[in-house]
């Protein structure tokens, strides 16, 4: 006798008639479930261009934060070129400013400045070439990471050397006489603060390059070494314009 079985029918697929519907349609069952593949960067705001521009757009408001402050620092500056102090026996107002010499080392050290601002750029130029991009999302090798290596390791080197260049700078200073201590005159004291205040970024920038380098051979995937280097350069660039800025100040002033 044969066997009987009981015929499960088939989830149907049904549209509404009278809006051009098909007719029901068998839909088997799948077993899968969740997205996958490209797809997945399809969503919003999860792609790498989205996710490149919401890094820029903090970067950028942090950085602009970061150069009002310098801006209230060089209005400080120029006050503070007015400061003057009465003479008990002539009754009369005498300047606190003097006029410092600039150490010539600081001139050496914009030139490295501005050179690793060059190598830096161009290490965010190449890791964004779409050709070496390209094969390594295709799974051809890592040539966008071997070639931007160099570049910011350039980059790291010329930022140690500047930061060198100005501890030579105050050390000049002082052997000049304008030792940064409470008999400072504030020409020499403005020097050392706004001097200083942008070697403490800029060796925030020397931690960045560090971490850039570490992430350059840690992460796997290209989109996020790619917003590593380009958060970097960005924040190195401003700190170039920042100096150049600050030095202007200095010269003039």
């Amino acid at each position: 006798m044969p066997a009987s079985y009981t015929h499960t029918p088939a989830e149907t697929e049904r549209r509404e008639p009278g809006i051009g519907g098909k007719p029901p349609v068998d839909r088997r069952p799948t077993g899968g479930g969740g997205g996958g593949g490209d797809d997945d960067w399809n969503d919003r705001g999860r792609s790498p261009r989205e996710l490149l521009y919401r890094t820029r757009t903090f970067v950028f408001l942090t950085l602009a934060c970061d150069m009002v402050f310098f801006l209230a620092l060089v209005v400080v500056f120029y006050a503070s070129r007015s400061s003057a102090h009465m003479n008990p026996r002539s009754h009369e107002w005498i300047g606190d400013w003097h006029p410092v010499q600039l150490p010539p080392i600081l001139y050496l050290n914009t030139a490295l400045l501005l050179l690793s601002s060059l190598t830096m750029e161009r290490a965010r130029r190449t890791i964004f070439n779409e050709i070496d991009v390209l094969e390594e999302w295709l799974g051809l090798g890592r040539p966008a990471l071997r070639r931007t290596l160099p570049w910011v390791a350039a980059t790291l080197i010329l930022g140690a050397l500047f930061l060198i260049g100005q501890v030579t700078a105050w050390r000049q200073l002082t052997a000049q006489g304008f030792a940064f201590d409470r008999w400072s005159t504030p020409s020499s004291y403005f020097f050392y603060v706004i001097t200083g205040v942008h070697a403490i970024h800029l060796l925030a920038g020397v931690a960045a390059l560090i971490l850039c380098l570490v992430a350059l051979n840690r992460l796997k995937r290209v989109q996020y070494r790619q917003i590593a280097v380009d958060t970097t350069a960005w924040y190195w660039h401003t700190m170039g314009l920042a100096w150049l800025l600050l030095l202007a100040v200095l010269a003039l002033g």
